[in-house]
């Protein structure tokens, strides 16, 4: 009976990621003369839309096909934000029932609205040992999705696989930001595996250890203090972070993600993140450095997510100066560079496999 529901849950999964698609990859309008071109791969086209998706699925079957979550399991993760709305998703096509164990500041709503049960957290950094507790105390596997990253088996769905099917040829840089560490390590092993001339970059928020461990070679670096920006950024190194992987690693102030986040969306029309603008900040100062040598190429970068609620947020006056965020110099820094070049929608890209 277990080993019939495995099957077909790994059968429903499947179909998922077939209906799913490819997320479409669309140019940020630069200058013909830069011989320079910049791609944005929208994972915010993701049923959740969420660059998570993809992980989370990936966490769902790897525990499916390891015996780890079977018919009636409760899974239980320590996250807000994207993560828990996209385990939520995979729990509700699999008929699991779900508990995030999230800060006590952050929203459940949207978990709730697909099934899922929240329970908030007060210090942010207990959620890992309540939602730890909480797996043993009901019978259920603790999805630990910042562990499980390292070992997850993606089953051919990972963003890398789907980014490279999609290009004419080879980016000269891949720029990501970081999380749980998988998807850089999953563009790292793609471009090294196979011998391509790319090369990847990770951008990094403020107080998130990923900069400063890769620079210091300190894989067990922390810094004991969280990202403000959503999705990005950790105050230790994770395991899934690859670090031998990656060739440049950017800082990134997070007034200059808000303002690179505004500018994404002047030019798209979707409300992405700050994370997506932190992808972008970094894409540019790539871009910035190819010109000065005389580079040309291909830079993708990602969309991480976009959603009504970030009109509340980054994209708010108020909202940024409450977070002490002065976003107008970045902003200023970044019309110099591109002023004159960014009337219009980012145009419709390689979406095909």
């Amino acid at each position: 009976m277990t080993s019939t529901w495995a099957a077909e849950a790994l059968a429903r999964l499947d179909e998922e990621k077939a209906r799913a698609g490819v997320t479409p990859l669309g140019e940020f309008p630069l200058p013909a003369s830069w011989g320079v071109r910049l791609w944005l791969k929208d994972e915010s086209a993701q049923p959740t839309g969420t660059l998570k998706h993809r992980l989370a699925r990936a966490l769902f079957a790897d525990a499916i096909a390891a015996g780890r979550i079977v018919a009636g399991t409760t899974v239980v993760e320590a996250t807000g934000g994207s993560m828990a709305v996209a385990q939520a998703y995979f729990a509700r096509l699999l008929g699991l029932p779900y508990i995030a164990v999230m800060p006590a500041k952050s929203p459940g709503e949207a978990v709730e609205r697909l099934g899922g049960t929240c329970r908030h957290v007060d210090p942010p950094l207990a959620i890992y040992e309540q939602a730890a507790r909480l797996a043993d105390d009901v019978g259920g596997h603790y999805m630990d999705h910042y562990s499980s990253a390292a070992t997850v088996d993606w089953r051919g769905g990972s963003l890398a696989d789907e980014l490279f099917e999609q290009v004419t040829e080879c980016p000269r840089w891949v720029v990501v930001g970081a999380g749980t560490g998988a998807t850089s390590a999953a563009v790292g092993r793609r471009l090294h595996a196979g011998g391509l001339p790319g090369r990847l970059a990770v951008v990094d928020p403020e107080n998130s250890a990923y900069f400063p461990g890769w620079v210091y070679d300190a894989p067990d670096y922390s810094t004991g203090m969280p990202s403000r920006i959503e999705g990005i950024g950790r105050p230790r190194m994770e395991p899934a972070f690859a670090p031998d992987l990656v060739d440049l690693l950017i800082p990134v102030p997070d007034a200059a993600s808000v303002a690179a986040a505004r500018w994404v969306r002047q030019v798209t029309g979707l409300p992405v993140g700050p994370a997506t603008g932190t992808n972008l900040w970094g894409a540019l100062e790539i871009i910035a450095r190819m010109r000065a040598q005389g580079a040309r190429g291909d830079v993708v970068t990602l969309i991480g997510d976009a959603r009504p609620g970030h009109l509340r947020a980054c994209h708010d006056d108020g909202w940024a100066k409450s977070k002490g965020l002065d976003w107008r110099p970045y902003e200023e820094r970044l019309a110099r560079l591109l002023e004159g070049h960014n009337e219009g929608r980012a145009t419709g890209g390689r979406s095909g496999g």
